[in-house]
């Protein structure tokens, strides 16, 4: 499956913004679907995923507070990270990823076998 990010860009701190993630070759029902973020001198870390059941069950990193959400739209084939009350410290390179369904959930880099390409969000004070 191919991965395309978008829908980054430059947010106040307090507002919101919506990344896309756009699949091609393979549906994202076949797949768990995550986003990563790597901050600037940071290593890329988790920050959500979706299942690939019926159920749509979601995690997410500690950090986000419950301000992301990770809809999906499988008519559509594409995963979105909703991302809301944004902080400076969500600025970042946001990826997205996708891993096969053989177990859940999923919250490590290696567990995901396709990557998007990244977009950046900075989120300014």
């Amino acid at each position: 499956v191919q991965l395309q990010a978008s829908g980054g860009g430059l947010v106040q701190a307090g507002g919101s913004l919506r990344l896309s993630c756009a699949a091609s070759g393979r549906t994202i029902s076949n797949y768990i679907m995550g986003w990563f973020r790597q901050a600037p001198g940071k290593e890329r870390e988790f920050v959500a995923a979706i299942s690939w059941s019926a159920s749509s069950s979601s995690v997410y990193t500690d950090s986000v507070d419950g301000r992301l959400t990770i809809p999906r739209d499988n008519a559509g084939n594409t995963v979105y990270l909703q991302m809301n009350s944004l902080k400076p410290e969500d600025t970042a390179v946001y990826y997205c990823a996708a891993g096969a369904r053989n177990r859940w959930p999923k919250r490590n880099e290696g567990d995901y076998d396709s990557w998007g390409q990244g977009t950046l969000v900075t989120v300014s004070s």
